[in-house]
């Protein structure tokens, strides 16, 4: 397995697919699952021509399973750490849900100070920050973060099929059609991962402000997301971080999931495409 070995001795697994001569495109895995998350985005670029990299977070998929650093410094870090092993420049990071967050911080402090980035695309990102609070009113209360670790704890393998089974692809509205081996997939990542990466992680992609990181990135960015969105919701994320951003283009998607990189792939890989060529 292909993997870079962090300053704090952490493993963190990488796929590095494609002509090491093609402009990057590194992608940044949501919450608990692992870089497998992209694979219809991944063939999709590699097809059209780019380098395709995207690695399992610390604690997440193949990555070493340590009981520290389960934080956005650290992830952020430990992205650098694959983007500076590799030497990847011009690169266009693509980041979903908590991996929005940790691309966007990525992003922030270290590849936009060294310049390695030419774009950034966030997809049902958590920015700029979920939890409610005095100065965000409209996040959500902390009690719903402290149900997440309490299923987590109590049965892990329940809560991950629960989620996907529900509010993560919205398979729980009427009329959806279920899909059972997405449902399967996403049992089969969280599964793999660590249960205290997942269990701190939590805090990290729920309490992690990042509007200083969105105020300084200049690169244009596009920030997209789903309205029917059960996870991040979109009033609280998309709409405020795109206000933030110097460059930003903001596109709603009618009735999309949280989960749309995979139930919708057909029409955001194409999207996506569009941005990285115009």
């Amino acid at each position: 397995m292909s993997t870079v070995t962090t300053k704090d001795g952490v493993e963190i697994f990488y796929k590095d697919w494609g002509p090491k001569s093609a402009q990057p495109i590194m992608f940044h895995h949501g919450w608990p699952l692992c870089s497998d998350d992209w694979d219809a985005q991944m063939l999709f670029f590699l097809e059209k021509g780019y380098r395709v990299v995207a690695h399992d977070r610390r604690g997440h998929g193949r990555s070493t399973q340590v009981g520290d650093g389960h934080d956005m410094d650290h992830y952020a870090a430990d992205a650098a750490a694959v983007v500076e092993h590799l030497d990847l420049r011009n690169t266009v990071h693509v980041g979903h849900s908590t991996g929005g967050g940790e691309a966007t911080h990525y992003v922030a402090r270290h590849g936009q100070p060294q310049g390695r980035v030419a774009k950034l695309v966030i997809i049902g990102a958590v920015p700029p920050l979920m939890v409610k609070t005095d100065a965000n009113p409209g996040g959500l209360p902390i009690e719903v973060f402290d149900d997440l670790r309490k299923q987590l704890a109590a049965n892990r393998s329940q809560f991950y099929r629960d989620l996907p089974a529900g509010p993560f692809y919205s398979f729980n509205r009427p009329g959806a059609k279920v899909s059972e081996p997405i449902i399967n997939n996403w049992w089969r990542q969280g599964m793999i991962g660590g249960a205290k990466a997942h269990y701190d992680g939590i805090k990290a992609f729920s309490e992690t402000d990042f509007t200083e990181d969105l105020k300084i990135i200049t690169v244009p960015t596009f920030v997209m997301h789903g309205d029917d969105d059960q996870i991040v919701p979109i009033a609280d994320s998309a709409l405020l971080s795109s206000k933030l951003l110097q460059n930003a283009t903001l596109k709603v998607y009618e009735k999309f999931p949280h989960g749309m990189c995979t139930t919708h792939a057909d029409i955001i890989n194409p999207d996506i495409l569009a941005f990285i060529k115009g």
